[in-house]
């Protein structure tokens, strides 16, 4: 036999793929990687930035698990920016614009480097099958590779189609091969099959464009990172810059639409709602003269320039024309045209809340094919499904966040709840619990988590827990040192903040807008020592996370609260072969969806469209003892 046996297959080596090996071989499981191209893992297909809003949570979250993608992002960064500054923490964001080679290469010596875990270049064709039970592939090589489990992270290769105007081809990504073959299979079998579609925009000759016209977009100026381990932080950084569409470029455009396989009904797929082809938003949109477009570089020495904004299927000549009347680009030559491609999706109301799949024992879905849109939600996806898949072959518990631990228990519960009817995309609006789930608490919240199930190590466990001891300390500081107005008036006159009449606690002045943390240290010499005293390694973090603390505790709280009794009803576990037609006073939509999805617990089913309040009480009143 060429292969031995392995325990987990993963099939596909993007962003999902990647952390699924990568998460079960460290915590033990033997893994086989296969994918199309070793030397694409990881590759960037759309924007080559990682984060933004809602989406850098999730990058963080991911490291805070034990996950590489924000190790990864912060060896590959060529800027850093924290979007949403001027709203409260719950909403700042962390997004990196990242070196588009490099990116690949580091995941690539990432997975190298890892013992247990081994790749292999093929494409998987079909699935071996025992009972019930997945127990391994068939390769387009013709060969049969067993395993206990399968990841299948297959991203936009299902039967992909690609488009350019009226020309259209079968291809996973441009000038690679789509994955046939594993969509039939597994609708003969019982699986819903759906399409979607996406894009992505032209590539321009950074040597072509005038910068000159643009508005520069520079990074921070004291650049953060993503991950929490001990990754360094950007010390020079390129900059992105900002140009705008307008009526002359809507024009030309639209004489495309009759050539669009998007107008024309070719493209049956429904496309990403935020983050449309630029057809798209001046058909929507007819009454705006112009769209911003974000001009941004693909790496620390290419030329190659990504217009986000710019996404398009409209034919080449289309493109360009249109393109070179944005002014900047009145001279620029493309590298690659703009593209739509089509794809199969599993709607991931088929799988269970570890990723896997209902119908098929140890088969897991990750990523793309579960309807999803972005690197950020693909790769947790993948973690969460590797981590589950080693568990469940060890005899171990499931690994399940809910919506209060994590966006991506908010990410994986609208998934298996809600379903998907275009790709999702994750928001901060999507999750109730935001000032719970800030990017800067990720560790707190779940490296003791994955400490336990023996991803994250002893290093990152250490780390946490020296990190909430300083926070603890550095707070009992804030909240003990007395200000009298003597010594504090004139300070905050200077500040333009109100004078105080008798004798506060310095945590009294914290919660005032207009002061900070930083500005008090100014106020208080044993405040600035006690901060100084800090570890240099951890001193901001411990320093936003105090100031966070105090200023937003009673939110802080009354969410905790919230949440905890919400729980209550959450884990009022419903039967899994409930009849739910015998329970007359539900709504028939309500009984329709109930025994369609068979949720596990009421939380669960409260999420369902068509489940009502008064249902979500009868349902308290029959299976709440």
């Amino acid at each position: 036999m060429i292969f031995e046996p392995y325990d987990i297959i993963v099939v596909g080596a993007g962003h999902a793929g990647a952390e699924a090996a990568a998460a079960a071989a460290k915590m033990g499981a033997k893994v086989l990687l296969i994918t199309q191209v070793l030397d694409n893992i990881c590759q960037m297909s759309c924007n080559p930035a990682m984060g933004g809003v809602a989406k850098g949570q999730i990058v963080r979250e991911i490291d805070a698990l034990g996950g590489w993608s924000g190790i990864v992002t912060d060896r590959s960064a060529i800027q850093f920016r924290m979007l949403n500054r001027s709203k409260g923490p719950a909403m700042w964001s962390p997004r990196a614009q990242c070196d588009r080679m490099l990116f690949s290469a580091n995941w690539r010596r990432v997975l190298e480097s890892i013992p247990g875990l081994s790749m292999w270049q093929d494409e998987v064709v079909s699935l071996v099958f025992s009972g019930n039970a997945v127990s391994g592939v068939v390769t387009r090589m013709g060969h049969t590779i067993p395993a206990c489990a399968v990841v299948l992270t297959n991203g936009t290769f299902l039967n992909g189609t690609i488009y350019v105007g009226e020309d259209s081809w079968q291809g996973g990504r441009v000038g690679e091969a789509p994955a046939v073959g594993l969509s039939d299979q597994l609708r003969n079998m019982g699986f819903e099959v759906q399409r979607l579609k996406t894009g992505t925009p032209v590539r321009v000759d950074g040597r072509t464009i005038d910068f000159s016209k643009l508005v520069e977009q520079p990074g921070d100026f004291n650049p953060a990172k993503f991950s929490f381990s001990d990754t360094i932080p950007l010390t020079h950084q390129r900059s992105c810059f900002l140009a705008n569409t307008n009526l002359a470029t809507h024009e030309i455009l639209r004489t495309g639409f009759s050539r669009s396989p998007m107008f024309t009904g070719r493209i049956q797929g429904r496309g990403p709602r935020y983050c449309p082809s630029i057809e798209d938003k001046i058909d929507r949109f007819s009454d705006k003269d112009h769209h911003q477009l974000f001009v941004e570089p693909e790496g620390w020495y290419s030329q190659s320039w990504y217009l986000n904004g710019f996404s398009s299927s409209l034919p080449l000549d289309v493109q360009l024309v249109a393109l070179r009347t944005i002014e900047g680009f009145e001279n620029a030559r493309i590298f690659k045209p703009g593209y739509a491609i089509e794809y199969d999706f599993f709607p991931p109301t088929q799988l269970g809340y570890t990723l896997e799949t209902e119908l098929v024992e140890n088969l897991f879905f990750a990523g793309q094919i579960n309807g999803t849109t972005g690197y950020e939600e693909a790769a947790c996806q993948g973690l969460m499904a590797g981590i589950n898949a080693a568990l469940k072959l060890s005899g171990k518990g499931a690994f399940v966040l809910n919506r209060s631990q994590a966006y991506i228990g908010v990410l994986i519960d609208d998934l298996v709840s809600k379903g998907v009817d275009e790709p999702y995309r994750m928001f901060t609006s999507r999750a109730e619990y935001r000032i719970l789930l800030r990017q800067d608490n990720a560790d707190q919240r779940l490296t003791p988590l994955a400490h336990a199930i023996g991803l994250a190590d002893d290093y990152r466990m250490h780390r946490v827990e020296e990190k909430q001891k300083l926070i603890g300390e550095l707070i009992r500081v804030v909240e003990d040192l007395p200000v009298v107005p003597s010594q504090a008036n004139g300070w905050l006159e200077k500040h333009c903040s109100a004078p105080l009449s008798h004798k506060v606690r310095l945590s009294s002045l914290l919660l005032r807008p207009e002061l900070s943390l930083a500005d008090l240290e100014g106020l208080s010499p044993e405040l600035s020592s006690a901060v100084a005293a800090l570890p240099l390694d951890l001193r901001q973090e411990v320093h936003q996370e105090v100031e966070t603390t105090i200023k937003y505790q009673r939110y802080i709280e009354k969410e905790q609260e919230v949440a905890s009794r919400i729980m209550k009803f959450e884990n009022v576990v419903l039967p899994p072969d409930f009849d739910y037609f015998t329970l007359s006073a539900l709504s028939y939509e309500c009984r329709e969806k109930l025994n369609r999805y068979h949720p596990v617990s009421i939380g669960q089913a409260s999420r369902i469209s068509g489940v009502s309040p008064a249902d979500i009480s009868v349902l308290l009143l029959t299976f709440a003892r």
